[in-house]
């Protein structure tokens, strides 16, 4: 599958692959990105069987735009060869791989071409995240912060404190390398102030979205996530001053009293590309 310029993946939904019910009404879900999951919520008795349930799924489509990840099985189960075998037959837009803590662990991935994205989720993998995030088959990198919690036997409270380092170094170790960067679940269902301020403090950290365990929680993640009225004007002003005739030969140039350079156009440039695929995406 071509891959858009840009791509929204602001809500990034985990949907079990061994529910059949869930998998048909992501169809009707304004995810940006569904996460078929043969992993961590299917039972190792219906692993088989779900794998062949997404695999029927994917083959018959019906998801419209969006961009459909598939979670497989580590390399040292019993499990993820076939899931991988699957995976290159259906040809989805990504597949996950779990657990991955060095950059020879994406070389599961290397019996498919498609986009590998890797699950970032043990205190290995922060170690050693630059050389993850230069992986030439890298896609893109998730956070998997409970699985991260647990390792390092610390707790996803008090504005998860104790992991801004693991979050920042990987939001900059991806951006270092173009990869895609998506957040952790905020595992209280329910709890909308506490969602809301969580998909905020990913936005500043700089990813680009956030995994999800329900589809409540898809609004606020589009929302947040998306570009606000406000910095969308400021962009369009930008543009436009840089598209002034006399702003030609300019590198930096004074928009209402505030020095704006030639690097703030592109990223002016990107925004507004974001804001019209995701324009496009709700017609």
């Amino acid at each position: 599958m071509t891959e858009p310029s840009f791509r929204p993946r602001r809500s990034c939904l985990y949907m079990p692959g061994a529910n059949a019910r869930a998998l048909e009404k992501a169809k009707s879900l304004p995810a940006d990105v569904l996460i078929f999951d043969l992993e961590d919520a299917v039972a190792p008795r219906e692993k088989p069987a779900a794998r062949e349930q997404v695999a029927e799924a994917v083959k018959e489509g019906g998801y419209g735009a969006r961009e459909i990840v598939i979670r497989v099985n580590g390399v040292d189960t019993e499990w993820g060869a076939d899931d991988i075998a699957m995976v290159q037959d259906v040809r989805p837009d990504g597949v996950l791989i779990p657990k991955v803590s060095r950059a020879a662990d994406i070389g599961f991935g290397a019996e498919t071409d498609l986009p590998v994205w890797a699950m970032i989720e043990t205190p290995l993998a922060i170690l050693n995240i630059a050389e993850i995030a230069a992986a030439p088959k890298l896609s893109a990198m998730v956070m998997g912060t409970n699985d991260l919690a647990k390792e390092m036997q610390a707790k996803l409270r008090q504005a998860r404190l104790g992991f801004v380092n693991a979050l920042s170094m990987t939001v900059m170790a991806g951006r270092a390398h173009g990869r895609i960067v998506i957040d952790g679940v905020f595992n209280a269902i329910g709890d909308d102030a506490g969602l809301a301020a969580e998909c905020e403090q990913g936005k500043a950290f700089g990813f680009d979205g956030k995994t999800l365990i329900h589809p409540d929680q898809i609004e606020a993640a589009n929302r947040i996530f998306a570009p606000s009225r406000n910095a969308l004007q400021d962009a369009e002003a930008i543009i436009a001053a840089f598209a002034d005739p006399e702003n030609a030969d300019k590198g930096v140039i004074d928009l209402d009293g505030v020095m704006v350079e030639r690097l703030h156009l592109a990223e002016a440039e990107k925004l507004v590309a974001m804001a019209e695929a995701i324009a496009a995406r709700a017609e």
